[in-house]
């Protein structure tokens, strides 16, 4: 039996950032099944591809990622969230951690410690 890669959901507002992540994430042994631009999205896409792991962006048009985290461990309280921030945003990074996130990675991102927060956030 082939073990099959974790599955992951990808979550920023920004387009460049999405594929930056993704990029770290596939060179990691990941596959990113998803991709969503906002919280909303990113809800909607968390029931349709039931990802092992979402990485989340925090500031985010529509719904943040802090809300998103909220209803997303709604829907299963053992999703498995790492956040992802700018600098200077340790507060918001709190606050993601209360709400349910793993882990959080700061930007700009660094592919081992990309890798290393998501591996984490399976074990």
């Amino acid at each position: 039996m082939r073990l099959m890669a974790k599955r992951i959901l990808v979550v920023d507002d920004a387009a460049f950032m999405r594929m930056m992540l993704s990029d770290h994430l596939t060179k990691g042994g990941f596959e990113v099944v998803g991709q969503a631009e906002n919280g909303l999205v990113a809800i909607n896409k968390f029931k349709e591809l039931r990802p092992d792991v979402v990485t989340m962006d925090i500031t985010m048009p529509e719904m943040d990622g802090i809300l998103a985290v909220k209803e997303i461990r709604k829907i299963d309280p053992q999703a498995r969230i790492v956040m992802c921030s700018a600098m200077g945003q340790q507060h918001m990074v709190m606050e993601a951690i209360q709400a349910g996130a793993r882990d959080f990675i700061v930007k700009p991102f660094d592919p081992t410690r990309v890798v290393q927060a998501v591996t984490k956030a399976l074990v």
